[in-house]
């Protein structure tokens, strides 16, 4: 990788970095969506990188503390999630020998869901939510931190839509990517599959990332939410687009 790549690829993690901190939501498929469009580093790479990363959000988050959970719900949707992982990191490898072009669009179909959701309010049902719901959504998230190391859309959707207090939900999706990061990285790693260049991508990220989280919690943004929204909703968009559409206009 040239200098030109490194620095391109430390702008898009400062972005992806910018918009979570902003929103709490989608660092890994803007990271994803950025440099797949660019072409910057291979999508397994890039995951990887992703993978430590929640890691290192969750430890700084939470430190020594505790986090308070439902657990009788969020026990069954966590052990769902794993399973979903262990199937999500199993088809990225086959993915990443057999069929590049569709992991791409899966890729960019994934982004556009999560820029929807981005926007769309969930509204809040009177009563927690079932255990299939749980299993279900904790699986599908499962399966999107395997392949790309962002569990988020479909757990994102399915909490916000519980009568929970918004501390008890993001403590909820932390755990939850935290988890499915370490399960994901030592799949990973059992396998052989986290290169020296994923490596030196996660050594170069990691400052740049604990900056902008320092920064973003000692200076506070003014900028309206739905503003921020709107503009990670249209970055999501033209980056998720772009890798879906190549491949239906060709077949078409």
């Amino acid at each position: 990788m040239s200098v030109t790549v490194h620095l391109a690829f430390l702008a898009c993690v400062a972005l992806a970095s910018y918009a979570q901190n902003l929103t709490g939501f989608a660092f890994g498929l803007i990271l994803l969506g950025l440099v797949a469009l660019l072409h910057l580093a291979s999508l397994p790479d890039t995951a990887n990188v992703v993978s430590v990363l929640v890691l290192v959000n969750a430890a700084i988050t939470f430190g020594r503390r505790r986090p308070q959970l439902e657990w009788k719900v969020f026990t069954p949707a966590l052990l769902a999630s794993q399973a979903g992982v262990a199937a999500g990191v199993a088809l990225l490898a086959w993915f990443s020998v057999q069929q590049v072009a569709l992991l791409r669009f899966l890729l960019g179909c994934a982004i556009v869901v999560c820029a929807f959701l981005l926007v769309l309010r969930a509204r809040a049902a009177s009563a927690t939510s079932g255990l299939p719901s749980f299993l279900l959504f904790g699986g599908l998230s499962g399966v999107m931190g395997g392949l790309f190391a962002s569990a988020g859309p479909p757990m994102v959707y399915h909490l916000y839509r519980q009568p929970w207090k918004p501390e008890l939900i993001r403590n909820s999706l932390i755990v939850l990517f935290a988890a499915n990061a370490v399960l994901r990285l030592v799949l990973v790693l059992w396998h052989g599959q986290f290169s020296v260049n994923a490596l030196l991508l996660t050594a170069e990220a990691l400052p740049v990332v604990m900056l902008l989280t320092w920064l973003a919690r000692r200076y506070p943004s003014r900028l309206p939410i739905n503003q921020v929204r709107r503009a990670v909703f249209v970055l999501l968009l033209i980056a998720g687009l772009s890798l879906v559409l190549p491949p239906l206009l060709a077949l078409f």
